[in-house]
């Protein structure tokens, strides 16, 4: 049985997103084994890689390479061998070059931009936590099929700022524009939570599932 691997380092929200994967893998009727893990052996042999994450940048930077071997495993599988990889929140964050809550963190820069905190504005709240609208800026595979006024669930006070524009894969407006999503080769990462985002979150899952990056 074909596996997705989703990555345990203390800092995701691992069983809501192992539900939601597994409806989506049902949904898009393949039988998917959904393992929670922190093993190199698990993820050099896993089909698809999900990185979750909920908190602060440097604390999930912290906890994802206190993990023996676990940043070289995941390099290994997803910018060596191309392994379809799916990042969620702080998982999408880690994938930037650094981090600036609280000084600066190094990330895995995997896809190069600065995470910072969002300024939306006078009548804007943060934490942005509620349903936007996502603006689509590519044709991409896992964002098809998404309906007409696409709405998903955020959380978060701190966003990708600078990425390439080649690499912005959607965006939202919460009084300033900002990144929703970001693509790159066999690499698609969320700001919002698909796992918390009902029909839609659950189409892009499945989406992710079915994906064979080009």
């Amino acid at each position: 049985m074909k596996t997705i691997a989703l990555i345990d380092y203390g800092s995701g929200n691992l069983h809501s997103a192992a539900r939601a994967l597994r409806v989506a893998a049902n949904n898009a009727k393949k039988t998917r084994e959904i393992r929670i893990t922190s093993d190199p052996a698990a993820i050099a042999i896993a089909d698809r890689i999900v990185l979750p994450g909920v908190g602060h940048f440097a604390d999930c930077a912290q906890n994802l390479r206190a993990r023996a071997g676990l940043v070289e495993a995941l390099e290994e599988a997803v910018m060596r061998r191309g392994v379809p990889f799916f990042g969620i929140c702080v998982g999408q964050q880690l994938l930037a070059t650094r981090g600036l809550e609280d000084g600066e963190t190094p990330g895995l820069d995997w896809v190069p931009g600065d995470i910072d905190r969002i300024q939306p504005g006078d009548g804007f709240a943060v934490p942005h936590m509620g349903w936007n609208a996502l603006d689509l800026k590519q044709d991409h595979p896992v964002l098809k099929d998404l309906g007409n006024d696409p709405h998903v669930y955020f959380t978060h006070s701190y966003a990708y700022q600078n990425p390439a524009e080649r690499n912005v894969a959607a965006t939202t407006d919460y009084g300033e524009t900002i990144i929703a999503a970001i693509a790159r080769d066999n690499i698609f990462a969320t700001q919002f939570h698909p796992e918390k985002s009902q029909r839609v979150g659950l189409q892009i899952l499945s989406n992710f599932v079915l994906w064979t990056p080009s």
